[in-house]
């Protein structure tokens, strides 16, 4: 029996060892469903912020490069329009002083100035359809890059669609590999760093008729199981005909995990792929059966990481049941040799008391023969003291009273 004190009223109480393990039991499962359901939650925010933030970011950098490109635009249309307009006003102020001194010169230079007012209107035609040109290349440019930015939005936008699918779907890392390839190069990717002193390998027993996949067990240094999985994984192509389910391979795995000694099932799949229930995240279904999870490939090591906290957090309960476990232990052998003691002392107390009832009741009976011999002796004492007492009454004259004949004889015999 072990005494606990209720936190709250103080008082003891006592339980025994199954309802010790009781309580034990309900407080871890406690402490991990709510560890478990933090840590989905905060995988699923991290997943949304993550989301979030690709697009953010892809929004924030969409509108960096339209703003540059805008600025490139506004700036290369300024400063051509501010070149055109100077060129054209030191045009016109040249215009303005030739025919100022076309007025005020003589015959004799007219021809020049006429040749020169001439010039300068070729240059400002020149001018005029050069600005013109860059006019219609500013058109061109201001198209391709709307082409161009169409194009990146609707690259960024497919792109945003991806990370949105990324819960369902696995990453381009995975084309090509099988599924059972692509978890166990995961975890040895973090093995060395994330799990040390893991063992994580495929299950080859088949003594019992069936095996899963994969087994994952962990121990402490004093060499207590810390944690134990059973893995299964489950795929199937495009074109198989007969599309699985993941009910289907449940039972399966639950057998496996009792057969193999493991305390958790985990159903690593690519099964019913449009299923928004195992789209959703880390699906628990010990409703069904005990400690089973079902998820996606993407969550395998976060699974792992996962229960594996939540068993080092219950690693304290685990090391005071099993030194309570050790103490009770310790008493059952005590109790255990000492009722071996008293069976042992009660069989050869039983032996000597049939033997000493029997040696009694032989005692008894020699007693008894020997009261009869006695009382014989007795009787047989009386007898004799009778017949010595008949012995001494005995005379001639009783014998030969009543019988003349024996008188006259003894009459003869004294004369």
């Amino acid at each position: 029996m072990n005494e606990i004190i209720c936190p709250h009223c103080k008082k003891a109480f006592k339980v025994d060892e199954a309802g010790f393990a009781d309580i034990l039991k309900q407080v871890r499962d406690h402490e991990f469903d709510k560890e478990l359901h933090e840590r989905i939650a905060l995988l699923d925010k991290d997943k949304e912020n993550a989301v979030n933030l690709a697009e953010a970011k892809l929004k924030n950098e969409q509108q960096l490069e339209n703003a540059r490109k805008d600025a490139e635009i506004a700036d290369l249309k300024s400063g051509k329009a501010l070149a055109i307009e100077q060129l054209a006003a030191k045009k016109e102020a040249e215009l303005a002083a030739l025919r100022a001194e076309l007025q005020s010169a003589d015959a004799k230079n007219s021809l020049a100035l006429v040749e020169a007012i001439g010039k300068v209107e070729k240059e400002r035609d020149e001018l005029a359809g050069e600005l013109k040109t860059k006019d219609t290349e500013k058109q061109l440019l201001e198209s391709s890059l709307k082409d161009k930015y169409e194009n990146e939005l609707k690259s960024k936008d497919e792109m945003i669609a991806y990370y949105k699918d990324m819960k369902a779907k696995l990453s381009t890392k995975m084309v090509g590999e099988t599924l059972e390839q692509h978890c166990e190069t995961e975890f040895n990717r973090l093995r060395a760093t994330a799990f040390p002193n893991a063992y994580f390998e495929k299950d080859n027993d088949a003594k019992t008729g069936s095996k899963g996949d994969y087994i994952y067990r962990e121990n402490d240094s004093e060499g207590n199981e810390i944690i134990s999985i059973m893995f299964e994984m489950k795929n199937e192509g495009d074109e198989t005909a007969t599309k699985h389910k993941n009910e289907d391979f449940l039972r399966e795995l639950d057998k496996d995990r009792i057969e193999k000694k493991c305390e958790y099932a985990v159903l690593v799949t690519l099964l019913e792929a449009d299923s928004e229930l195992y789209n959703t995240g880390i699906v628990d279904v010990s409703h069904r059966h005990s400690k089973m999870y079902v998820i996606r490939p993407q969550f395998f090591i976060p699974i792992i990481t996962l229960l594996r906290n939540a068993a080092l957090n219950s690693l304290k309960y685990k090391s005071e049941l099993a030194l309570v476990k050790a103490q009770n232990v310790d008493i059952t052998n005590f109790e255990d040799n000492m009722n071996n003691f008293k069976e042992g002392f009660a069989k050869n107390y039983e032996l000597a008391s049939r033997k000493f009832k029997t040696a009694i009741e032989e005692i008894d009976k020699t007693i008894d023969h020997l009261q009869k011999t006695k009382d014989s002796l007795l009787s047989s004492e009386n007898n004799l003291r009778l017949a010595n007492n008949k012995a001494e009454d005995l005379s001639i004259k009783r014998l030969t009273r009543g019988n003349p004949t024996m008188s006259a004889k003894f009459s003869e015999l004294k004369d």
